[in-house]
């Protein structure tokens, strides 16, 4: 062994590695059993050991992290956007039936039904406008939120991570959501590299 000095801890990190792959093989055996038996099903043993390998040296726990964090900061983006356009549309709201209240009392007794129509065909105006603009915001939030899982699917994907792919397959998408559940809780229970609590 003098003759390569360094082969001696090549096979300790060796050891150490397949040691830490089987322990996070077997406490995603012992997750998996938490879920449903379909996708227990569609979790095979092959599937399960190239995860434990992906999450070796930590790396897949700090993306996974790190998206969780940006699909925050998105959501709560959004939802403030959604929060914003409704009280637009309630200060709309607001200032035509305000504006109307006074016309009605600036208004003649005897033009005031001409008055209360072209009152209310104005109203049904602004909310068919209100909404269209709802309809066209929910379509963006959720456009944004399909990007959003394409980045994290590409992501996960390109850093080795078995079952991601982009997809819109329903099956598919709630499959990964499971992985992701377990990643997270292996995280949880500290699974990350240089940890050895499971």
């Amino acid at each position: 062994m003098e003759r390569y000095p360094g082969a001696l801890d090549e096979a300790v990190d060796g050891a150490r590695q397949q040691e830490r792959h089987y322990q996070l093989l077997s406490a995603l055996q012992s997750l998996v059993k938490e879920l449903p038996s379909s996708f227990q099903q569609r979790l095979s043993y092959t599937t399960l050991s190239d995860l434990a390998l992906a999450l070796l040296d930590g790396t897949v726990f700090e993306i996974v992290q790190g998206l969780l964090e940006i699909q925050h900061l998105t959501e709560k983006s959004l939802y403030n956007q959604r929060l914003r356009l409704q009280n637009e549309h309630r200060v709309l709201r607001q200032a035509l039936r305000q504006k109307h209240q006074e016309a009605q009392q600036a208004c003649r007794p005897h033009n005031l039904p001409v008055l209360q129509a072209a009152q209310q065909r104005e109203l049904e105006a602004v909310e068919h406008r209100i909404r269209e603009e709802q309809r066209a915001m929910d379509q963006k939030i959720v456009l944004e939120l399909d990007r959003k899982v394409a980045d994290q699917q590409s992501t996960l994907e390109k850093a080795g991570v078995a079952g991601f792919y982009v997809t819109t397959n329903p099956q598919e998408l709630t499959l990964q959501m499971n992985l992701l559940e377990l990643i997270r809780k292996l995280q949880q229970r500290g699974c990350q590299a240089g940890k050895t609590a499971l």
